[in-house]
């Protein structure tokens, strides 16, 4: 009975996230706690990299380490790609096809080998990444915003994990591919949105 009351009280947090699309100028402050806070505050983000931590459980293994690490370490690429100046095409056409494709992945319960998907992670962290640092306000020390944002999407593979760590009981594993599905169709509608 916990178990369930944790879940969906999880699930309906995710509900709440403070604004649908994360884009430059929704933060004003730039500390510590603004960047970790950075990856709570847009939908398509918070979503896909709950996803990544909730498709690593369900591969278990290997890829419960190695696939959000894939995300983490790629997302810091896109980040240094945007801080560098260069630019990356189809930044939010990457991150809504992530959650399409990340929402699937779970819905689906597919399993891929693990380079596969550290591969298929780590091509849409990019995007992620690219976005955030373009979104890092002017005065924020690049450095402690930047790896506070890390911190945070860490602690949201954590929260995507334990969510999956949860569905021993089959009602649990429905309500994570019922969850994968929302996920894929939430890139569909946020995709009609921009």
């Amino acid at each position: 009975m916990r178990r369930s009351a944790i879940f969906f009280s999880a699930m309906t947090l995710l509900g709440f996230a403070p604004t649908v699309l994360a884009h430059p100028g929704h933060i004003s402050a730039s500390g510590f706690t603004a960047g970790l806070l950075h990856p709570f505050s847009g939908l398509d983000h918070l979503l896909a990299i709950i996803a990544v931590g909730v498709w690593a459980a369900q591969r278990g293994g290997r890829a419960l380490f190695a696939v959000p690490a894939s995300f983490v370490v790629m997302m810091a690429v896109g980040a240094i790609i945007a801080a560098a100046g260069l630019s990356l095409p189809v930044v939010e056409p990457g991150i809504i096809a992530s959650l399409v494709v990340f929402g699937l992945l779970i819905a689906f319960n597919t399993r891929l080998p693990v380079a596969a998907g550290m591969a298929i992670v780590g091509v849409f962290a990019l995007f992620h990444g690219y976005a955030h640092a373009v979104e890092i306000p002017a005065r924020a020390n690049l450095a402690v915003f930047g790896s506070a944002m890390l911190l945070g999407t860490i602690t949201l593979h954590i929260i995507g994990i334990g969510l999956a760590r949860m569905s021993n009981i089959q009602i649990y594993k429905t309500a994570l591919r019922v969850t994968g599905s929302l996920i894929a169709l939430a890139g569909v509608v946020l995709s009609t949105v921009g």
